[in-house]
C-alpha cells in the first residue's frame, strides 16, 4: 500500500481520482501552466498539496469560462499564499469572479474580489485531500457525510489504498447506523495486506456482530481465518455460510479443500459433490 508522508506527494493517477477528472483535461491544465510538477524517481509526474488545490481551482474556473489569463493571475497569488501541507481545519476556497477567497481556520484571505462564482472545500483525511461540495457541515446529516465518505472510498480503492482505509473508517466512525459495505469493503481492502490478517478478521467480528446472518461476512471470515492457518475455526466460518446460504459455491469448494488438508474423506466428496452439482 501507498504510505502518505508529509510533505503531501501525488500521482497522476491519484489526482484524477481526487478530481475526479479525466486525464486529458488534467494534462490541459498542466499544459496551459497552472502547476509545474516535479518528476519522480521513474520520470512520473508528482505534485504537491498546493497543486492539487491549484487544478481544482482552474478547473472550475475554466468550466466558469473564466479567461485563461485571468485564472493564471488569480492562482499564481492563490500558490504563494498556500500552506505546504493541508491544516488541520481544512481550507475553504471560494472561487471570486476572476479571483480566489481563501479561508483556513478563523483567518480568510482574497486574491481580488468580484462576484461569487462557485465555491467548495479542501477537508483533511487524517493527512490526506479530498473535496467535499458546499453545503455547511452543520446542516448535512451524519447519513450524508457517511455517504460522502462511502462514495470517496469507493473511488480511491484501485489507487490509493491508505486514503480508501482512512474514508471507510471515517464512514464507520459518522455512520448513525451499521454501514455494512463500508466494513465489508474495508474487510476485505484489509485481508489484501499480507502482514494485516487480524486486523482484516477483527473488522469481519465487527461486521457479523451488526449483521450475525449475514452469509458473506462469514465466507470472508473465514478466508481470513485460513489465512491465519486456523482451519478448524475456517472451517466452521464456511459452515456457517452454507447454513445460510446453502447455494453458496465457493464455500463449498473452500470446504471440500479444507476438509482434505484436516483428512476428512467425507466432507471432502460431499463438499465438492455439492460445488460440482451447484455449477461450480
Amino acid at each position: 500500500m501507498t504510505r502518505r508522508d508529509a510533505p503531501q506527494d501525488y500521482s497522476l493517477r491519484s489526482l484524477q481520482s481526487l478530481l475526479g477528472v479525466s486525464r486529458s483535461v488534467l494534462t490541459g491544465l498542466i499544459d496551459a501552466g497552472f502547476v509545474q510538477p516535479t518528476r519522480g524517481r521513474r520520470n512520473e509526474l508528482r505534485f504537491t498539496f498546493q497543486d492539487v488545490v491549484v487544478l481544482r481551482t482552474a478547473f472550475q474556473l475554466q468550466s466558469a469560462k473564466i479567461a485563461s489569463r485571468k485564472i493564471l493571475r488569480a492562482l499564481a497569488k492563490l500558490k504563494s499564499e498556500l500552506p505546504d501541507e493541508l491544516p488541520l481545519s481544512g481550507i475553504r476556497i471560494t472561487a471570486v469572479g476572476d479571483s480566489v477567497a481563501v479561508k483556513t481556520g478563523s483567518g480568510q484571505w482574497d486574491a481580488t474580489s468580484g462576484q461569487h462564482l462557485f465555491d467548495f472545500e479542501v477537508a483533511p483525511i487524517k493527512g490526506d485531500v479530498t473535496f467535499l461540495d458546499v453545503t455547511p457541515r452543520n446542516v448535512k446529516s451524519r447519513e450524508q457525510q457517511a455517504d460522502e465518505w462511502f462514495a470517496l472510498a469507493e473511488q480511491l480503492t484501485d489507487s490509493d489504498g491508505v486514503g480508501a482505509e482512512r474514508a471507510y473508517r471515517k464512514v464507520l466512525e459518522l455512520s448513525p447506523n451499521p454501514h455494512y459495505s463500508a466494513y465489508t469493503n474495508l474487510g476485505v481492502l484489509l485481508s489484501e495486506g499480507d502482514t494485516r490478517y487480524e486486523e482484516a478478521l477483527s473488522m469481519f467480528d465487527q461486521a457479523l456482530a451488526h449483521f450475525p446472518d449475514d452469509a458473506l461476512l462469514h465466507f470472508n471470515r473465514a478466508v481470513v481465518l485460513e489465512e491465519l492457518k486456523r482451519f478448524d475455526a475456517a472451517a466452521k466460518a464456511y459452515e456457517r455460510c452454507i447454513e445460510l446460504d446453502p447455494a453458496h459455491a465457493d464455500a463449498h469448494f473452500n470446504l471440500a479443500r479444507l476438509s482434505e488438508i484436516r483428512g476428512d474423506k467425507q466432507g471432502l466428496v460431499r463438499h465438492l459433490s455439492a460445488y460440482r452439482r451447484l455449477g461450480g
